[in-house]
């Protein structure tokens, strides 16, 4: 599972997941990719979840690109604990997505096993998704203009 080697602080703040992603909203690698059509949080169990399921189908061919990290420590308290008493332990680490993040990408396979590969992962993700090719993403921005 993905987690960083060691962090400044322990505990992190909630934070807030408003407004769209301003980075990591283009596909660099490869050709087709998993875009966020909605704001949360992905655990580390789930991003690799949905890296397994993209490998088996793909069976050794092309290339597979995660493009979030799980850097942000979430805590919590045991069940029957009363109010109070300082913030509770680590339980596990989160990746937060908001809305047109880039989460994967697959390269080297032919489209439609890229499109079949990646809707297997979605199912294994928490938001909403849609599957993207780079010319999709393309020709959505006005640069040309």
């Amino acid at each position: 599972m993905l987690l960083p080697k060691r962090v400044k602080y322990r505990r992190q703040f909630r934070g807030s997941m408003a407004g769209k992603a301003t980075r990591g909203n283009k596909i660099t690698n490869g050709e087709y990719g998993i875009v966020a059509t909605e704001p949360c949080w992905i655990k580390s169990n789930q991003i690799e979840a949905a890296r397994i399921a993209m490998t088996r189908y793909i069976k050794r061919g092309g290339k597979v690109f995660i493009k979030i990290f799980p850097d942000k420590p979430v805590t919590g308290k045991p069940i029957g604990v009363r109010m109070g008493k300082g913030k509770g332990n680590l339980e596990c680490w989160v990746a937060v997505v908001k809305p047109g993040r880039v989460m994967f990408e697959i390269s080297g396979v032919p489209e439609e096993t890229a499109r079949e590969a990646l809707r297997l992962a979605t199912h294994k993700l928490p938001c909403k998704c849609k599957v993207v090719s780079r010319a999709d993403l393309e020709g959505g921005d006005n640069s040309e203009n």
